[in-house]
């Protein structure tokens, strides 16, 4: 555990400000480079995550460090000269500016940073630089604030008034536009499983495209909506891997192509053990190996499961 070097008397927060401000005014910490993110801080230091969190958002007021959707924080490309000493904004100027909506951006940002596991209410409260107890007067409780995330983002992106009028293009419109989103915002496929489905309405305005691009068609009430949850879970089932990827990445500290490389050894004793030919075969014609794309796969499956709706759906 680090302990706290700063001056005298201050309070924790600046004293991590302080340490890390230190590690990039000398060069230790270069700009692009990730920064510790709040639970490396928490744990490092001894304190609260909204002790960590409150640090950041302190140095991102500085201009120091900023924060990347699906990187974390990293050391701002230019920063610009910050008093030693800066503090936040009150709490009282700060509280007095505080909304539903800046409360659920906030934590969409965190989300999208660090991923849904760093999001607390005394995490956004910091990085807002309000009391902690202040969002509980929008907001009652987490699980509240992650369904008006989740709303939030949905309704970033919505499909066009003047739709195709062919039933395929408007399933294709509408599973890209969802397919961006969680492009944007991965942790949203960490919400809700097939058999207890997130009710958002902004959700529903992409299920209710859907579901009137194959209406009138024929289709009895069942087979309509179970076409419609399986359009759904090829969207939501690739997309999990998004966030899945970034929390192996914090875990382990390496990259997918990092990764791949030390398992070496095992993938060539599967090779060489003769046990499985076509396995062998296909990993053995790749010139630079199999690149694992899911944009490449999601257009893929997309198009599968179109062409083999397409019997049952035009009839």
């Amino acid at each position: 555990m680090t302990k706290a070097t700063g001056a005298a008397g201050d309070p924790p927060y600046l004293r991590i400000v302080a340490a890390i401000r230190q590690r990039i005014a000398n060069g230790e910490l270069a700009p692009g480079e990730r920064v510790p993110s709040t639970r490396q801080l928490a744990a490092q230091w001894g304190v609260a995550l909204a002790t960590a969190t409150k640090a950041l958002t302190t140095l991102r007021l500085e201009g120091l460090v900023e924060a990347r959707p699906r990187i974390g924080t990293v050391v701002a490309e230019t920063t610009r000269a910050a008093p030693a000493r800066r503090r936040p904004p009150s709490a009282p100027d700060a509280e007095q500016e505080l909304s539903l909506d800046r409360i659920v951006r906030t934590a969409i940002e965190i989300a999208d940073a660090e991923g849904l596991q760093a999001l607390s209410m005394r995490g956004v409260a910091a990085r807002l630089g309000v009391a902690a107890m202040s969002t509980y007067r929008y907001v009652p409780s987490k699980e509240d604030l992650v369904l008006h995330m989740a709303d939030a983002a949905f309704g970033e992106e919505s499909c066009p008034a003047d739709a195709p009028g062919d039933w395929r293009a408007r399933i294709e419109l509408g599973g890209r536009t969802l397919w961006g989103l969680y492009r944007k915002h991965p942790w949203l496929a960490q919400l809700g499983s097939l058999t207890r489905p997130l009710l958002v309405p902004n959700l529903m305005v992409h299920g209710e495209w859907m579901l009137a691009a194959l209406d009138g068609h024929g289709l009895d009430p069942t087979t309509l909506f179970d076409i419609h949850v399986l359009l759904y879970s090829h969207v939501q089932g690739l997309a999990a891997h998004l966030e899945l990827e970034a929390h192996a990445e914090a875990a382990t500290g390496q990259s997918e192509e990092q990764w791949m490389d030390s398992r070496a050894p095992a993938l060539r004793e599967l090779v060489e053990s003769g046990r499985f030919p076509t396995f062998t075969r296909v990993v053995g014609s790749f010139e630079d190996g199999y690149d694992l794309r899911l944009d490449a796969l999601f257009e893929l499956g997309l198009k599968a499961l179109l062409d083999g709706l397409a019997p049952l759906v035009d009839g």
